[in-house]
């Protein structure tokens, strides 16, 4: 099962460990929603998740200074007794005394952040979302074309790769080459990225491998992007009837999602950056409510 540990988190948002108790190594993350336990402090466990990061604010606070010093031990004890892995503290609220013993009781770390709690709560659920997200890798090459997001698939010596950086030195951008890591962040999208040990590397068979960024400078990379478009790269086959008009319209599913796409197919003359380029801009028009084909045929039969 993906997880995310609980110093990944820390790091990526600046967090201050309030008490570690020699938990934050060894913590892990792996349910992408958090809670704001007022419900919980309250007395009421139904449908609780213990397994959730556990985020209080100037709500929870107000009402835990309403209460005794016993009354809040004891809210705390029921709280941490569930086993949750953390408590953040925002907008740099001082942690109670009495918190910070029943924390100690259970070794369970609480943490600080001086962000407001709706907007921590958004950038962490965003966060999260992604790192846990359902995901696959996928021998292709992704770029940004005009912002589009573009997945180019086909076999391998088709020519994804030098394509690929034809697209860079026409002024766009390589996100991934060989191979592409792709998450499902939601029911409709797709984030596409490439592992860490080859990002920004690309290779081009008689030459090697390439640093793209320091070839072209940071403007040639981008470490993500949504996945909008496929392109199916395959070696030109006689006996197959291609699309010549456009009307067909093509997906590809990944991760139980359909993404529109089209299949090129590749024959020495043929300049695949500039198709590649034209495909881009073609996808957007369509998006944005313009067919040529269907423009053609009403032309043609009124």
């Amino acid at each position: 099962m993906d997880s995310v540990k609980l110093n990944d988190l820390i790091k990526e948002f600046h967090l201050e460990v309030i008490r570690g108790f020699d938990m934050v190594d060894t913590t892990k993350l792996f349910i992408p929603d958090i809670t704001r336990p007022g419900l919980q402090l309250a007395g009421n466990y139904m449908h609780f998740g213990p397994d959730r990061i556990q985020l209080i604010g100037n709500m929870e606070i107000a009402y835990l200074n309403s209460l005794t010093e016993d009354e809040r031990r004891y809210k705390y004890n029921m709280l941490f007794a569930t086993g949750i892995p953390c408590l953040i503290i925002s907008r740099s609220h001082q942690a109670d005394p009495v918190l910070l013993e029943v924390a100690a009781k259970y070794k369970t770390p609480v943490l600080g952040t001086s962000e407001g709690t709706a907007e921590f709560y958004s950038s962490v659920s965003k966060y999260l979302n992604v790192e846990l997200a359902e995901r696959i890798s996928i021998h292709g090459v992704f770029i940004e074309v005009y912002g589009e997001g573009i997945l180019m698939l086909g076999d391998s010596g088709v020519g994804k790769s030098e394509t690929a950086l034809e697209i860079v030195k026409r002024g766009h951008r390589l996100i991934a080459d060989d191979l592409v890591e792709i998450r499902k962040v939601s029911d409709t999208t797709l984030l596409g990225r490439a592992p860490e040990i080859i990002r920004h590397l690309i290779e081009i068979r008689g030459i090697g491998i390439l640093d793209v960024k320091e070839l072209y400078g940071v403007s040639s990379v981008k470490m993500q992007e949504n996945i909008q478009f496929v392109i199916n790269l395959e070696f030109w086959n006689e006996d197959k009837a291609y699309d010549r008009m456009g009307l067909i319209e093509e997906t590809t599913e990944i991760l139980g999602i359909e993404i529109p796409s089209i299949t090129i197919p590749v024959r020495p003359g043929r300049n695949l950056a500039i198709i590649v380029e034209v495909a881009a801009i073609n996808f957007r028009q369509k998006t944005m409510g313009y067919n040529a084909a269907l423009a053609l045929t009403e032309r043609v039969f009124n």
